[in-house]
């Protein structure tokens, strides 16, 4: 190593309050971690996350036909329980 490199590294910088021999700086470090990296295709993969793409509405519209269906099978079930009558009284008849 040069001696030139040794001084410098020993003259204070400006910004900071010690020199470091290996070149890192905590109060850079959390300076960039604090902002957010920039991102070149954030605002096209957007669409995914809004709108009609959200995490709501994604689990709303998972099974379109499912609360019909739901409410179609209610209705069959009471229904046959009201109105078809099962005829358990065989009367003296037998099943082949």
């Amino acid at each position: 190593m040069y001696p030139t490199r040794i001084l410098r590294s020993a003259l204070p910088q400006i910004g900071d309050e010690k020199p470091n021999i290996t070149g890192f700086s905590m109060r850079k470090f959390l300076a960039h971690t604090k902002k957010p990296r920039y991102d070149p295709w954030e605002r096209n993969e957007a669409w995914r996350y809004t709108g009609r793409f959200s995490r709501f509405n994604r689990y709303r519209y998972a099974l379109p036909g499912f609360g019909t269906a739901v409410v179609a099978f209610t209705a069959y079930c009471i229904y046959e329980q009201l109105f078809l009558k099962k005829d358990d009284h065989h009367h003296g008849e037998e099943h082949h």
